[in-house]
């Protein structure tokens, strides 16, 4: 496979962190450029994020002595350093747009963690396993922008990682409604507990903004391209609720669906253990062998056992049963900063290179 030179925006923050440790020995991608804030800027990158580091391994070494670059001056000089970035930014959203436009725009591809682009409806939001066709939608977004390589492509929030990819496999059976409440890590909040100590022996029964991505991006999701854009699925009706739980990392989903043609729990079972996605028929570096995982056992699957399957890439499922008002209920979990977040951008821009939207200079 071919190599890409990579660079990471908003590569200080706890998105960004994730984004650099990924590309240690990452077989296709090298990391090139970091950029962040102007009070980053001009530091090595060791010397910018000391203090703040909060991944559990060190800081590799290809980052240590990278001299981070501004985000917002350097857009020009890192669009010809590199072949795409991957953003993670802390900015307002509207600033975000922008940004990611300037880079489009600067014939440097965007591979972006954050929410601006998500309902920019010729921006592909994408979980590979999921809608992969949905990046035809580029050629239209090209056209629009007014450039040749240059695109922007997200992904999704990082809690419908939890219960989408479950419900997903079943759409063929009519999904009426679900739904579905959510116990969201506090690194999605980019904190740890050492940053965050109200949430130690806490539960914060709201996240901003959290409940309608969690109802209505799947419908982008499971949406179609028309006319050089994406229009979203009428349904099925999601209602969900998100708390805050203290838990490090993973987002746990306790799911309820009903069917207009309602599956057995056998049925269910083999759907996803038998489930594959084009991810897993390319053999992308960083997607799990096996996407959907159920556990028997009663009380699985658990964060911390479970959330770090597959590299994190992975789905947990469990306790999949009938329920009194719904059909089914069932548990999900995903890792949130991988499979959620850093990890399933990297995955999407695995998937972006081998179909031939990014190519090395």
């Amino acid at each position: 496979m071919k190599q890409y030179k990579v660079g990471v925006i908003g590569g200080t923050g706890m998105v960004g962190q994730r984004f650099v440790t990924l590309m240690e020995h990452h077989p296709w991608f090298q990391l090139t450029a970091i950029a962040a804030s102007p009070r980053s800027a001009g530091k090595t990158y060791e010397e910018a994020v000391a203090g703040r580091w909060a991944m559990k391994t060190p800081i590799p070494e290809e980052a240590k002595s990278l001299v981070v670059l501004d985000a917002e001056a350097d857009v020009e000089k890192i669009a010809d350093m590199v072949d795409f970035v991957f953003c993670a930014v802390d900015m307002k959203k509207e600033e975000i747009r922008a940004l990611e436009e300037r880079y489009a725009k600067a014939e440097c591809p965007v591979v972006s963690n954050n929410s601006a682009h998500r309902w920019t409806d010729d921006v592909p939001m994408v979980v590979p396993e999921l809608n992969p066709e949905h990046l035809e939608v580029i050629s239209a977004q090209r056209q629009r922008l007014g450039t040749k390589r240059g695109f922007i492509a997200v992904k999704s929030n990082c809690s419908i990682q939890s219960y989408a990819p479950a419900l997903h496999p079943l759409l063929k059976f009519g999904i009426e409604k679900a739904l579905v409440c959510t116990y969201q890590a506090i690194s999605g909040a980019g904190k740890t507990f050492e940053r965050w100590p109200e949430m130690v022996d806490n539960l914060i029964p709201y996240i901003g903004g959290e409940e309608e991505k969690s109802e209505q991006e799947p419908l982008k999701v499971w949406g179609k391209v028309e006319n050089g854009k994406i229009v979203k699925a009428e349904g099925p009706a999601i209602t969900a609720q998100c708390l805050r739980v203290p838990v490090s990392d993973g987002h746990t989903a306790a799911v309820f669906v009903s069917f207009v043609n309602k599956p057995s729990e056998a049925e269910i079972k083999e759907i996803w253990a038998s489930f594959r996605g084009r991810a897993q028929e390319l053999d992308l570096p960083s997607a799990p062998k096996q996407f959907l995982h159920y556990f028997e056992e009663p009380d699985r699957p658990q964060a911390k056992l479970d959330r770090d399957l597959e590299g994190g890439m992975a789905i947990s499922l469990g306790r999949l049963r009938p329920d009194t008002q719904y059909d089914y209920k069932f548990v999900g979990l995903s890792h949130n900063t991988l499979r959620g977040a850093a990890g399933g951008a990297v995955l999407l821009a695995e998937l972006l290179c081998a179909e031939g939207y990014i190519e090395s200079k």
